[in-house]
Order: C-alpha cells, then sequence, then structure tokens
C-alpha cells in the first residue's frame, strides 16, 4: 500500500515511568526496556507500528537529554534531525509543538499522529485503520481527534471522556467531559454508563490544527509566542525552543485540549488498547496463567497462588506459596512485594518514601 507523504507521527519518549518502578527506572524507564522478552522495545515497537502506516522518514521522536542516546541507540533507522531533544523537561505539550513546528516548515498540509510510546496494542490490522481513519478525517476538517476506546473495568489510572453528541461519522463525538485518574468509584460509575471512553493519549490532527491548539493551552501564558504566521523557518524554530521553552508550563497534550479547546472530539477505536504505564494494567493485558497468575518473561516455581503479576530478571529464580493478589518485581538493587489493588498509588508513595531516605539510586 502507497504510503500518503503528508502523514506524520511524533513519539512521545521523554517520561520516566516510576508507576512501573523498580524494573523501570530512572537511568533506563519502560520505553527502552524490552519488557515482555520480545526482542524489541515498547519504542522500537511503537515506532515498528507506525513504519507500516506512514513514511519512515516522517517519524518523530520526543525526548530529553538523558534518553537521547538510547532512542539513537535503538532507533539507528530514525533521522537524527527528527529527534527532537528538550532543553529543560516541559510535560508533552512543549514537546508537540516543537516537532509539530519543525514538521509544519517540512510539509504545511501535513497531518499529524501524536502517540505516547508504551501503549498495548492487541490488533494491528485495526489499529492501521483506525489510524487511516482519523487521519482522512483530520486531513479534511479543522478538528483534532482523540482516539479512546470503550473501557472494560474500573480503571482509576485512566483517563475517562464522555462522549457527547454524535457527529456525521459514526465513530467520532463530540467531548461532553473529560475526568484525569478519577477515584475507583467514580470510574466505575463510568464504565456503568456506557457513555465514556478510555483515553489512549493518541491524538490525529493537522499540523495547521495542533499549532492553534497549543496556542490556546497557552494563550494565558504566551499570548505572543505562536504568531499567526505560517512561515516559519528553522531559525525561528530554534529561537522558540531556546528562548521560550523553558518558560512554557508543564501540561500534557492530550488532557490540554480536552480540557481547554473546542475543535477537540474523541473517536471510538477498536483496536484492543492498554496503556502499559502500571502493574494492574499489565495484568489486566496479558494471558493469564494457572491461578490467574501473569508470569513477565521470568523463571517462576508457583504453588496455591492466584491474582499475581511477577517480573524478574533474567538470571533470577522465584519460588513462591501461597500470594494472592500480588506484585512481585525485581531490577537491581530493588525488590518490590505489594498488593495489586490500587498499586498506582502505594508505588508514588513508596519512589518517594525511597527517593528521600536512599537517593537516586534506588530510583
Amino acid at each position: 500500500m502507497e504510503k500518503n507523504q503528508q502523514h506524520y507521527c511524533i513519539i512521545l519518549a521523554g517520561g520516566r515511568g516510576r508507576r512501573l518502578w523498580p524494573c523501570s527506572r530512572d537511568k533506563k524507564p519502560k520505553q527502552f526496556i524490552d519488557f515482555f522478552g520480545t526482542g524489541r522495545t515498547q519504542l522500537q515497537s511503537t515506532f515498528d507500528r507506525f513504519s507500516e502506516i506512514l513514511p519512515q522518514g516522517n517519524i518523530y521522536v520526543c525526548t530529553n537529554h538523558e534518553y537521547a542516546p538510547m532512542v539513537l541507540e535503538q532507533l539507528p533507522e530514525l533521522r537524527v534531525e527528527n529527534l527532537m531533544i528538550e532543553s529543560v523537561n516541559r510535560n508533552t505539550t512543549a514537546s508537540v509543538i516543537s516537532a509539530t513546528l519543525n514538521i509544519h516548515r517540512r510539509c504545511a498540509n501535513a497531518c499529524i499522529a501524536v502517540t505516547p510510546s508504551d501503549q498495548f496494542v492487541l490488533n494491528d490490522e485495526a489499529f492501521r485503520h483506525n489510524i487511516a481513519e482519523a487521519m482522512e478525517t483530520a486531513s479534511n476538517q479543522p478538528i483534532a481527534l482523540v482516539l479512546g476506546v470503550k473501557p472494560t473495568r474500573s480503571e482509576p489510572g485512566y483517563g475517562y471522556i464522555q462522549m457527547g453528541e454524535q457527529s456525521p461519522h459514526p465513530d467520532i463525538y463530540s467531548v461532553q467531559s473529560f475526568t484525569e485518574k478519577p477515584e475507583r468509584e467514580f470510574a466505575q460509575m463510568f464504565v456503568d454508563s456506557g457513555e465514556f471512553l478510555w483515553n489512549t493519549g493518541l491524538i490525529v490532527a493537522s499540523a495547521d490544527t495542533l499549532r492553534r491548539c497549543v496556542r490556546r493551552i497557552y494563550a494565558r501564558h504566551f499570548s505572543e509566542a505562536l504568531p499567526e504566521e505560517h512561515d516559519y523557518t528553522i531559525e525561528w524554530v530554534m529561537n522558540f525552543v531556546e528562548n521560550k521553552y523553558a518558560s512554557l508550563p508543564n501540561i500534557p497534550i492530550d488532557s490540554g485540549m480536552l480540557e481547554m479547546c473546542d475543535n477537540v472530539y474523541v473517536m471510538q477505536c477498536d483496536f484492543g488498547w492498554a496503556d502499559l504505564g502500571t502493574w494492574h494494567s499489565i495484568y489486566e493485558c496479558m494471558g493469564h496463567g494457572e491461578g490467574d497468575n501473569v508470569i513477565i518473561n521470568s523463571e517462576v516455581i508457583i504453588e496455591d497462588s492466584r491474582n499475581n503479576v511477577i517480573k524478574l530478571p533474567k538470571d533470577h529464580l522465584a519460588v513462591i506459596n501461597g500470594l494472592d493478589g500480588y506484585i512481585v518485581a525485581e531490577q537491581g538493587n530493588v525488590l518490590l512485594i505489594c498488593k495489586k489493588s490500587d498499586s498506582s498509588a502505594l508505588i508514588r508513595k513508596y519512589v518517594n518514601e525511597v527517593h528521600i531516605k536512599y537517593g537516586d539510586e534506588f530510583i
């Protein structure tokens, strides 16, 4: 199939992935790990997935100075000029506008898919179909599409988009409301209502629409930072990055667009999705073995145990008896054993405590 030369992708790969601590560490977070023993890291798998959809030379990766060498090592096929390195960490809205401006300079009519680097996609064929459909729609209308999927459980670690009125397209809806990481009881109410979709963090829009959305997000902070003119030079872009970047507020691109922009719609997709950002989500999306245990690329002897998720280094062996509903995860100098329920909040607490008591070596 011939690939559309005006289609681009921005992969966001600058996160520290602390919700998957201790396997995801600051020096080598989850996107750079072959977490499941497939031979490809999550970043590489995301790059592979989009290489099937659009020209490989149209894929950009956003990261920070610390992780840039790992990106280039893991993606030797990435064009060096397509690696966008943050001068300081300013969350994903700043990353996206920096890459978008560069893409806009290359192709004024570009349509862009923005994607996290750490997602599980069950059905690649359906994913390609949904992305192609979204890019065709966004190329022809001044709207941004956030891709959503029907929730399968009350997961408090995800964002929930309430569908409003249906557009002429049967799978596209206005955004009635957006709730980021609700309490479990509210998440259950959202699931029961049938009106909400999980926010995948995938966004599709034209370069011009993305630029205008970011201008809207930053309107109160830098009304003059993003002028309306379309004629960006590389000198202007570099000047923007160097002189404005450190002053931009920390705002995630997806929640910023959903909460502050009025030309954003949600598209219901069916490719089978999970955010591989939490241990609980990994447990839910992976195949379960005997006793509903999930053992991730690890050597384990397990007996009279159920509902656990276990991840160990390749050269380690665990013998587990009588454990129910736990995470057992080891990497380097840290072993974590904690209840699986609501593990995101627990791990955030433990990471902060360990950081204060023992320092960077264990984070």
